[in-house]
């Protein structure tokens, strides 16, 4: 399958996009203190903080023990500002820099906080149902901003998105519809998804969090936008 790497977008905003950078630095925040964790304490951390859907689809038949040294349901939040390395941070912090901005351009500031936690427990929540039984901690906000691509696609097909294509030892620089960049990206994710069903996971990429949180992003901020299209049009005394 095709890899692009974006490194800008050409796509104008209007506004100063702080919820964006907000966070971008919390996330940089978060694994900045997870670096200064000693190995036992960061590993006790992902388990508190990431979702585990064993935990959650099964929390009754567990000893409480178990189901109180993690965060729970809450953790469908929490895991979204958690990373465990270097190249998963700022993998994920790129495209939040360079799709993020034009989304919450469009949907204004709150509303695009609101979508975006919106989008990441999405992709959380199919993450579990994909994968009902594991108990291995999901972390990192690539779900949130799959939702955020998704938006993307669908708001701005026709921008265009300059990449880095890997090629052997080469890295030639390209500029492709956002529309073929994006499908790219699903198709990618899609049928990784498909490949890993009835594989017994040992960690990796949750494959299927991406694919829910894109479709999640192409359906909420068209609610959004449709909601936000009937507000402006209302008329007060």
């Amino acid at each position: 399958m095709l890899t692009l790497i974006p490194i800008r977008d050409v796509q104008m905003t209007r506004t100063i996009p702080y919820i964006n950078w907000i966070l971008i630095i919390v996330n940089i925040l978060v694994f900045s203190f997870q670096l200064g964790l000693p190995e036992p304490a960061l590993q006790a951390f992902v388990v508190k903080w990431g979702v585990i859907p064993g935990i959650l689809t099964q929390q009754k038949y567990l000893p409480p023990q178990i189901v109180q040294q993690t965060g729970g349901w809450l953790s469908l939040f929490t895991s979204l500002f958690i990373h465990v390395g270097w190249v998963h941070l700022i993998g994920n912090m790129l495209y939040l820099f360079i799709f993020g901005d034009n989304v919450e351009d469009l949907l204004g500031h709150f509303r695009y906080l609101i979508f975006y936690l919106a989008v990441g427990v999405c992709a959380s929540l199919t993450h579990v149902i994909f994968d009902p039984k594991s108990m291995i901690p999901m972390v990192g906000a690539s779900g949130a901003i799959a939702g955020v691509l998704g938006a993307y696609l669908v708001n701005f097909p026709g921008a265009r998105v300059v990449a880095m294509v890997p090629v052997g030892c080469f890295l030639p620089i390209i500029e492709v519809p956002a529309v073929i960049f994006l499908a790219v990206w699903f198709l990618t994710n899609l049928l990784s998804g498909v490949a890993s069903i009835g594989v017994q996971a040992q960690g990796g990429v949750a494959w299927w969090a991406h694919v829910g949180g894109f479709i999640a992003g192409i359906v909420i901020s068209a609610l959004m936008r449709r909601r936000q299209s009937h507000n402006s049009h209302r008329y007060y005394a």
